[in-house]
């Protein structure tokens, strides 16, 4: 925990690893949890359509999942320097950029490590 999953174009022009590496320590200075415990994972999406299907538009959606238990102004300021710093690494546009903060349920989320 957090697990963060970012769904983008093709080619959304950004460096992902260079992302990542900004996004862990942020995520853990705001929700007070450490660095090592975030994971990122990037899936590039064969196709995307928004709005009147430009072609030339790209989309980053970022869903980030945290336990329950923060207050609702701290998941806003989280989703708010999120999309702060995709804003920073993602190339020119066109492109949408969205984040979504969501709860996992600690009576039934388990992790391992091996």
């Amino acid at each position: 925990m957090p697990q963060i999953s970012v769904d983008h174009s093709p080619s959304p022009g950004f460096d992902r690893r260079a992302f990542a590496a900004e996004l862990h320590p942020l995520v853990a200075a705001v929700i007070g949890t450490t660095v090592e415990s975030c994971k990122t994972r990037f899936r590039a999406a064969e196709e995307t359509f928004v709005g009147d299907g430009d072609p030339a538009c790209a989309t980053v959606y970022l869903e980030l999942k945290i336990l329950a238990g923060r207050s609702p102004e701290t998941r806003t300021e989280l989703s708010e320097a999120v999309l702060d710093l995709l804003k920073r690494h993602v190339g020119a546009g066109p492109v949408h950029l969205a984040v979504n903060v969501v709860e996992l349920d600690g009576a039934v989320y388990r992790s391992a490590a091996l």
